[in-house]
């Protein structure tokens, strides 16, 4: 396909050409769905989406642009991404740049084949690429602030994180209350039943038996630092001072902010991007935020699925407008026949990932089974712990 003017210097690493001054306004094409309009969103994954491989072609294809990466950084960002010859691919400050480089070509590939879309978000630190591509800033520029950033968060040592599954805000905050656990932050409502805590290490190994009865499940992640919460003070205030020195110009399109869970404000945008490493991601909120704006169309843009998933999580326990004419619910598979599944297609020993944490090598200790008579899981070799199938995914 013929790339365009604007799409072809991107492609090359030359200036972009000029567009005409209501170009940038223009609206993107829409149709009329069941609901109504149809609106597009971009969507980039942060930390934890992360593998070895990731970016593919990318890098021979926008090779202007990875020279110009491998210069800012000191590094082949192409080596790391593809081969990650000295394991440092998930390492905080090596993530970091790897994911924004891989969403950002990713997003320029898109953009060689699509308009642009009418709102974008990503999560953590994918918001930096949504602000890329919102062009408030450029790409060697999105670039640094990213290094900054993982340099900054590697640093915070000496905390945990962890995912509660099927517990609510409010019995979260309960629970850690009335067990002298005020130390621990909720990090992420990355959706109604899927959200994570941050806090010193003991605090968040204390908080472990407390969501492993009943349907709660605990999912202890692996990170270094306790990322999006109090704790992350001191990397706030270096990335704000570091802030200062940076120009941003107002986003062409809306982006969505992790802390407000709303557009983003023209004079907020340095506020907004420090204050995100000690405020909770709002990433339920933004999702509810979008889908009311229309008939909603996500697209993710980057390594993996995982912000899919999550969106689809979201739609799953958001309450359904009212639709006219009659509807067929597709009922979900029980327990039973969900382990019976299972067990038909993955023997013992298989290997699989989590899609809610930075899990990597699990590999399947038993057949699946029911627990408590409702949870469809798996016992995990080394994690020494069950998993809820609908939290993993095969390896194969």
């Amino acid at each position: 396909m013929p790339r365009s003017g604007w799409a072809a210097a991107v492609a090359s690493g030359r200036p972009r050409p000029r567009r005409d001054p209501g170009e940038h306004a223009r609206t993107p094409r829409r149709w009329r769905g069941e609901r109504g309009l149809v609106v597009k969103t971009y969507v980039f994954p942060g930390q934890g989406s992360q593998k070895k491989t990731m970016g593919g072609g990318l890098f021979d294809e926008f090779d202007s642009l990875t020279q110009e990466a491998d210069a800012i950084l000191g590094y082949s960002i192409k080596e790391l991404c593809l081969e990650d010859p000295d394991n440092r691919l998930n390492r905080t400050e090596f993530t970091q740049p790897a994911l924004y480089v891989v969403n950002a070509l990713s997003y320029y590939k898109k953009l060689q084949e699509s308009e642009r879309p009418d709102f974008l978000a990503g999560h953590s630190l994918g918001e930096f690429n949504a602000l890329l591509a919102a062009e408030c800033f450029s790409f060697g520029t999105g670039l640094r602030l990213v290094r900054k950033r993982g340099e900054l968060m590697a640093q915070a040592q000496q905390g945990a994180m962890a995912a509660v599954l099927n517990a609510s805000e409010q019995e979260i905050r309960t629970i850690l209350e009335e067990n002298g656990l005020t130390s621990i932050d909720l990090a992420n409502f990355n959706s109604a039943s899927q959200i994570v805590i941050s806090g010193p290490p003991e605090d968040i190994k204390a908080a472990k038996p407390l969501f492993e009865s009943g349907k709660h499940l605990f999912a202890p992640l692996n990170t270094s630092g306790a990322f999006h919460s109090r704790y992350m003070e001191p990397a706030r205030r270096e990335f704000s001072r570091f802030l200062e020195g940076v120009t941003f110009s107002p986003p062409k399109v809306p982006v969505i902010s992790n802390v407000t869970a709303r557009p983003y404000e023209d004079h907020r945008a340095k506020e907004l991007l420090a204050e995100q490493l000690t405020s909770t991601v709002r990433w339920s909120d933004s999702v509810q935020h979008l889908l009311g704006m229309g008939e909603m169309v996500f697209e993710e843009l980057g390594h993996g699925n995982v912000l899919t998933k999550l969106i689809n999580k979201i739609r799953r326990e958001s309450p359904e407008p009212p639709r006219p004419g009659p509807v067929t619910v597709q009922q979900p598979l029980s327990a039973q026949e969900t382990v019976r599944l299972w067990n038909e297609r993955h023997p013992v020993g298989t290997r699989v990932r989590s899609t809610i944490g930075e899990y990597q090598d699990l590999e399947t200790a038993t057949p699946a089974t029911v627990l408590f008579g409702h949870r469809a899981a798996v016992y995990m070799v080394g994690y020494r712990g069950y998993f809820d199938l609908t939290e993993i995914e095969s390896g194969n």
